[in-house]
């Protein structure tokens, strides 16, 4: 019976755990990866403390604080349930059932997909959801990037280094994201933006060699040997059966990140707090775990 039990291992997980530790409070970590969405981003340019750095130099920034206390760790197991009956909360893996008298859900979300023909044929045969851990597989090629947001951003910056050329295609009038990235892309002579443009079919024979999209009306097929599909993200709450969610289903939570089930609590991206940053998440994670400590405290 722990104090704690901590789902997802990214910045709001780690956080959490980091905080959980030197509060003395016995403590399980259940996660598929370490490091999260942080894992996935490119140049990071906005975390306090550091002018620059990547995304998985900073993932492995938090992996190593986390590591320096003694924490049970479950990696590699995916959550299927969580429950509470009485005062014990339930956390059921593919691999086991692990009980506590408090949980904090820190799962993420994870990529959206186009949903088009080839989109599945044609993943990890230069379909990608992640430049930063793929993106040096397509040096000198020319390559699309699906989406208009901070991601989608993020993602061309990364490869008009690597890239022969970048397209960008986006669905929406006008990019979104950051107005310092759209600065960086718009003064770069290797990017076209397709704006009004949808995806409509991945295309090629053993790998990628083409999409096919429509553009205020018309059809055109666009040559390309990648595809990084950056079209948003979806929460990791599926197995939450029991929480109140949003629309969206994210898990809605209180200022203390109380769930609608007591002793329960979530932080970070799954949650429907405003804005999915880093540096937020983390603060999140902080609170949650004060939350829970609290919680205990009472009970």
């Amino acid at each position: 019976m722990y104090d704690l039990i901590i789902i997802g291992a990214g910045p709001a997980g780690i956080t959490a755990a980091v905080y959980a530790a030197r509060k003395k409070m016995s403590l399980l970590v259940i996660s598929r990866d370490i490091g999260g969405q942080a894992a996935w981003s490119g140049d990071i340019e906005n975390y306090t403390g550091y002018q620059f750095i990547t995304g998985p130099e900073l993932a492995a920034k938090f992996e190593e604080h986390m590591r320096k206390y003694e924490i049970d760790l479950k990696e590699t197991e995916a959550v299927t349930e969580i429950s509470k009956t009485g005062e014990v909360v339930s956390v059921r893996t593919d691999k086991g059932v692990y009980e506590a008298k408090t949980a904090i859900i820190a799962s993420g979300k994870r990529s959206r997909e186009l949903n088009v023909p080839g989109e599945k044929e044609f993943k990890n045969r230069g379909l990608t959801y992640c430049a930063t851990c793929d993106g040096p597989l397509f040096a000198g090629k020319d390559v699309a990037i699906i989406g208009g947001g901070n991601s989608a951003l993020d993602a061309a910056l990364q490869m008009i280094r690597i890239a022969k050329r970048v397209y960008i295609v986006n669905i929406t009038p006008k990019l979104g994201g950051d107005a310092v990235m759209r600065e960086k892309i718009e003064k770069s002579d290797v990017v076209t933006v397709m704006n009004n443009s949808q995806v409509t079919a991945v295309l090629g024979e053993k790998m990628v060699n083409a999409i096919k999209i429509k553009r205020e009306g018309k059809e055109e097929t666009i040559a390309v040997e990648g595809v990084f599909v950056e079209i948003g993200l979806i929460p990791n709450s599926e197995f939450a059966k029991g929480l109140a969610k949003n629309e969206f289903g994210e898990i809605k939570v209180s200022p203390r990140n109380e769930t609608n089930v007591p002793g329960i609590f979530a932080a970070g991206d799954v949650t429907d707090v405003p804005e999915k940053q880093i540096i937020i998440a983390a603060g999140e994670g902080s609170k949650a775990c004060l939350s829970a400590f609290r919680y205990l405290s009472e009970h």
